[in-house]
């Protein structure tokens, strides 16, 4: 067994508390048994962390994409999937190697000025995050039911009451509600995939990165967004913290084993993620810009365009059932997320219900109004800027986790090799110049 010195050396201050501690640990791992049912014990977090990978936010950059340049953009699903994959990596390493989730590895490390603008940071991404799932959730209902956007947009409140029902049943309950939605979307899209009948080989040739992606503006900007929208702040928060919810033991040996099995969970769910964001960009190349509808560029016009051009209702009511599961599912990980934030930068435990309400007005408020003056288009358009802000944010969560993660006193044995330090800083770097050229281009366009 680690001591507590062990677990603290490196860091400026001991560990305060457990990460969610009402969960901490609570999942048995078996000892004694096959390297398949340990693995099965680990499913989970990888697919509560994949959620925020196919959020709504993430459909409008991929239709826009599709539709305005077929499928040249699957390269850049494709290169922000694996630098998921990576920096997801490192979330579970330190998660649990320091036995700390990534907000209370910032406040054991950074002067409480920097932790609180880091705060401020992560809290407006999650507000971000949560906006993109109120719109997404009420376009959903809008479209498969016709319910008002401002109505669909108050209704999504009820969510709270979701989140408080799943959390009194156990983590591995909200695991199972998580994995149930994510096949209905997977099952939905694959439906989709199979009525656009895409074309194989440009669709292979769409995974190789072109030159133009980089020298065309408009490409380059929804190139960026598909970065922003893939890559989430909050799941490096989220993802450090749940994988401590898995009862292994907390030595040497049991947390190499914990971190196989753990990154193995991780990396599949992401590829499963990267099936369904790239399954929207295929659908909407093989059915919009084929047909000539190039400037299809959000949720709205997707769902109204796909029966008439597919041939069956069942396509656009396929396409809502998927939208309403994903707004649902991002309600859970961004709940759990906020209270990550808020435990680990401040210590501060309200209520579960207390913080999903808070954070959860946060986001209505704007949706509403937006909503109510400015009707379809801005509620799109709403949906849009929500992930420009997720981008915006993006560089102050992967920075400290690079950082921490490649200081050998913080991390022992367990300190990220040469070649992931080299390519771990390549990735912040490249996070940090596209978001650098975004804000240029959203500030002076």
């Amino acid at each position: 067994m680690l001591s507590n010195s062990d677990i603290n050396k490196g860091w400026r201050k001991e560990k305060a508390a457990n990460s969610l501690n009402e969960v901490f640990s609570s999942i048995k791992v078996p000892v004694n048994e096959s390297s398949w049912k340990k693995f099965m014990a680990y499913v989970g977090p990888g697919l509560l962390v994949a959620v925020g990978y196919m959020d709504p936010g993430n459909w409008a950059t991929d239709i826009a994409g599709g539709a305005q340049f077929g499928y040249t953009l699957l390269s850049v699903i494709l290169i922000s999937n694996l630098f998921a994959i990576v920096l997801q990596y490192l979330s579970v390493k330190l998660g649990i190697v320091a036995e700390r989730d990534l907000a209370q590895a910032c406040k054991d490390h950074f002067h409480p000025s920097v932790n609180f603008i880091l705060w401020i940071f992560c809290e407006i991404a999650i507000a971000a995050c949560d906006l993109a799932e109120v719109i997404g959730s009420a376009i959903a209902l809008n479209l498969l039911f016709g319910i008002p956007l401002s109505v669909g947009v108050v209704i999504t409140v009820i969510d709270v009451f979701l989140i408080l029902f799943l959390q009194s049943r156990g983590f591995r309950y909200i695991e199972s509600i998580v994995g149930g939605l994510i096949f209905v979307i997977f099952a939905s899209f694959l439906y989709e995939i199979f009525l656009s009948k895409p074309d194989i080989f440009p669709l292979l040739e769409g995974l190789i990165p072109k030159k133009e992606i980089i020298t065309n503006p408009s490409m380059l900007y929804i190139a960026i967004g598909i970065l922003g929208a893939t890559v989430m702040p909050h799941n490096l928060y989220l993802h450090s913290s749940i994988v401590q919810t898995r009862g292994y033991p907390r030595t040497t040996e049991g947390k190499k084993e914990a971190l196989k099995f753990a990154s193995l969970d991780s990396s599949l769910s992401l590829m499963l993620a990267f099936f369904i964001n790239a399954a929207i960009l295929i659908i909407s190349a093989a059915t919009f810009h084929t047909s000539g509808n190039k400037d299809v560029a959000d949720i709205n016009d997707a769902y109204k365009l796909l029966s008439p051009l597919l041939g069956t209702t069942l396509a656009s009511i396929f396409f809502g059932v998927a939208l309403l599961a994903s707004g649902q599912n991002s309600t859970v990980t961004g709940t759990l997320a906020g209270q990550i934030v808020m435990e680990g930068f401040l210590n501060i435990r309200l209520k579960p219900w207390v913080r999903r309400l808070i954070t959860r007005l946060i986001a209505i408020i704007p949706a509403l109004i937006i909503s109510i003056i400015y009707g379809e288009r801005g509620t799109a358009d709403l949906l849009v800027f929500s992930q420009v802000i997720l981008s915006m944010q993006l560089s102050f969560a992967v920075v400290p986790l690079v950082m921490f993660t490649g200081n050998k006193t913080k991390m022992g044995q367990f300190v990220n090799k040469p070649w992931l330090k080299v390519l771990a800083w390549t990735i912040s770097g490249i996070i940090i110049m596209l978001n650098l050229y975004l804000l240029k281009e959203t500030i002076f366009p």
